[in-house]
């Protein structure tokens, strides 16, 4: 299969580059208008109780947390003539603007204390958009910002809407320094690893190539479906990571199939058959791990899939058929520019003696690595063990953001600051429901706030300081009163925005994990023809990810170098984000796994020896697994020194767990698990046997050939 798709690349190169081109033009081009074309983030379930309970108090009840907090801090008291005058102005501006629907402030008649800090000396403004879609109350922020200022009055803008409009500004300029970063560091990198500048511009053409086919598919995908902003972010990081990733297998087995003196025409179809099978294995394993973030109802997950799916596939193909043909065109060109080295020659595969060494030291000492190794990720592992969700808020942004101050100083310098309510809409009878809900613990008051025909809001308070568990399990005990025959009871509020992510998450975790469990499985099994590797994979990738989740916790919930990363911990994890980073880990860990695994099926189908298949596999992709994950570090660097907490949340755990796969994980583990499981490896009964000699995912038809002859010296399993 994949020599003859060597052969019609060989046949076809100059087609393919103009194809290639031609999808960067129409990337930088129309592809480019994708920015525009998403919709906002949205971390929230819309079907969830929390949801309709805030979209019932709207509608039936006229009211609504406000959109945005206008935050004046004055020299002297708030009541004092000249500030009164100057908020008076202001709030005047504000409702003369058509994107606002209702102002409240303390100089309204009969205004709440709330609205004046305790210290006499800041006010705020409550400001409702007549917008309801996220995107249309950023574009309203925008527009009605400048009438905000009052004369002599410092003015701060925080908020729901200011607070997502300054965390997605901040985003982008961190991404965007964080490509800035990256490109020329990995640039040096790839020369240095690659010993060439020829060969090293290979992986960032595959990279453009798979960014930009990525935007032209996204938004082409826009007019069929919304597609969350999000998605961008993980175009850019798995888009050029995992064009990196395949270039370097790619173009490392060519130049080792030059070296071994083949020539050009069959270097390229050596390498299609070999590192081109290993890429298409690898690019599906981590498309389906993607795809299984779809079951998710939050659009930012979604978003995210549709986006990494899109890029992985766009980098998958381009290396598939754009480097092989540039590889044909150029031949032994791609040695050019080559950078002056002590060692190695710069041609042939990324390893050399000291992977030749971990190699024969981990087949001779199996049992002490396994035991080893496992002792280290246990301990990383086990502070996930006190991991504690809940959502995010304004101190995932960086010190002194303006949404930040302005929560904070709502929190500590005013009147019931410091705790959300919770939010009970009812339809109906409401008879005794306040007084129940009262009497139940953590409870501080629960008093009908607003009613109208037969809806009734309830305002429920609770005891300060609880911590986000404990405020969840109050949204509990209401939801779990009995309620009068034909009321229908609604509870929101932000306990109950966190509550409903956490049950929608852990509802559809297993199912994720299924998918992507039973799809790993599947192809490992196709591309490898062993049923015990697969599973073997999926408990590697798992305790991997274990370890670097545990890391996480220990330093973004328990707040360890919080001053090194700077951020402030916030005492518990972010639940949508590490599902993301489960997603993206798992097909990461799985990328390397089929590196390695390819290399040792082929020596052990040229060769029967179990041991000597393991060896020659690891000293073969050691190097050049070190080297891509080198690489994917330098591109989620950036990501690691970002200004919001839960993208660097994404970074730190996305680089931890790529070091700890890529060193004890692969390098170690993988190996002597292999090597204590000899001939059990390649394993396959009866009619599964049979189904991958013929239906596997091979290299060529001889390949298949000797797969037989394989399976008949691996029956005589010791």
């Amino acid at each position: 299969m994949f020599e003859r798709w060597g052969n019609i690349v060989l046949r076809t190169r100059w087609w393919i580059i103009a194809a290639g081109l031609a999808l960067v033009v129409a990337g930088a081009t129309w592809g480019a208008g994708v920015f525009g074309a998403l919709t906002g983030g949205g971390y929230d379930d819309p079907d969830s109780e929390s949801n309709r309970a805030a979209a019932a108090i709207a509608e039936q009840l006229g009211t609504r947390d406000p959109e945005l907090v206008v935050l004046w801090s004055a020299p002297g008291p708030v009541d004092s003539p000249q500030v009164r005058e100057a908020v008076a102005a202001a709030v005047a501006r504000i409702r003369a603007q058509s994107d606002v629907e209702q102002v409240a402030s303390y100089l309204d008649p009969g205004a709440s204390p709330a609205f004046v800090s305790t210290d006499k000396r800041a006010t705020y403004a409550a400001v409702y958009l007549r917008a309801r879609d996220e995107d249309g109350q950023t574009e309203a922020l925008h527009r009605i910002e400048p009438a905000f200022a009052a004369a002599g009055l410092r003015t701060q803008v925080g908020g729901l809407v200011a607070f997502s409009d300054e965390a997605a500004t901040q985003t982008e300029k961190d991404i965007t320094r964080a490509e800035i970063f990256s490109l020329p560091v990995l640039l040096v990198l790839l020369v240095l690893i690659f010993r060439g500048l020829i060969a090293a511009l290979s992986p960032l053409v595959i990279g453009g190539i798979a960014i930009l086919g990525a935007f032209v598919a996204v938004r082409a995908l826009t007019y069929v479906t919304d597609i969350s902003v999000f998605a961008i972010n993980v175009i850019t990081l798995l888009g050029l990571g995992m064009a990196v990733d395949y270039s370097l297998f790619v173009v490392s087995r060519f130049r080792e199939e030059l070296a071994g003196g083949a020539d050009v025409p069959v270097a390229v179809r050596t390498t299609v058959a070999t590192a081109g099978r290993t890429v298409m294995v690898s690019g599906l394993t981590i498309v389906l791990a993607l795809s299984s973030l779809l079951i998710f109802p939050q659009p930012f997950l979604g978003g995210m899939a549709i986006g990494g799916m899109a890029a992985v596939l766009v980098a998958m193909l381009a290396a598939l058929t754009v480097l092989p043909a540039s590889l044909a065109l150029l031949g032994r060109r791609i040695d050019k520019l080559r950078i002056p080295w002590p060692g190695r020659a710069a041609r042939g595969a990324v390893g050399g003696e000291a992977w030749a060494r971990v190699a024969h030291s981990v087949m001779r000492r199996p049992v002490l690595y396994v035991v080893g190794v496992l002792a280290v990720l246990v301990a990383f592992a086990a502070p996930f063990l006190r991991v504690e969700f809940g959502g995010f808020d304004e101190r995932v942004l960086p010190p002194g953001s303006e949404a930040r101050v302005v929560g904070a100083t709502l929190d500590t310098r005013f009147p019931g600051g410091g705790s959300d309510p919770i939010n009970v809409v009812v339809q109906g009878t409401a008879g005794d429901l306040a007084d129940r809900v009262a009497a139940l613990p953590d409870v501080t008051g629960a008093a009908v706030t607003a009613q109208r025909g037969d809806a009734t809001l309830i305002t429920v308070t609770y005891a300060e300081g609880l911590s986000g568990a404990e405020s969840r399990d109050v949204v509990a005990g209401i939801r779990g009163l009995s309620r009068p025959a034909g009321t229908e009871v609604l509870v929101g509020g932000r306990p109950a925005i966190d509550l409903d992510l956490l049950e929608s998450l852990s509802d559809r975790l297993p199912w994720m994990a299924l998918i992507m469990a039973v799809a790993t499985m599947l192809l490992l099994f196709l591309a490898f023809g062993s049923v015990l590797l697969p599973v073997k994979a999926v408990l590697m990738n798992a305790v991997s990810i274990g370890a670097s989740f545990g890391v996480v916790v220990w330093i973004f919930q328990e707040g360890h170098f919080e001053g090194l990363l700077r951020y402030e911990s916030t005492g518990f994890i972010e639940p949508s984000n590490m599902i993301l980073v489960l997603a993206v880990l798992f097909g990461l860990a799985t990328d390397y796994e089929v590196f390695l695994l390819s290399r040792v099926r082929e020596e052990w189908d040229r060769t029967g020896d179990n041991t000597t298949a393991v060896a020659t596999g690891l000293q073969r992709t050691g190097g050049i697994i070190t080297a891509a994950a080198l690489l994917l570090i330098t591109v989620v660097a950036g990501f690691a020194t970002g200004g919001v907490t839960v993208i660097k949340t994404i970074g730190v755990g996305m680089i931890v767990a790529i070091v700890i796969d890529a060193t004890l994980v692969r390098a170690l583990l993988v190996p002597a698990t292999m090597r204590l499981l000899g001939r059990w490896n390649w394993w396959a009964p009866g009619v599964l046997g049979r189904f991958y000699a013929r239906h596997g995912i091979h290299e060529t038809e001889r390949a298949v050939r000797e797969d037989e002859r394989s399976r008949e010296s691996a029956r005589a399993v010791p």
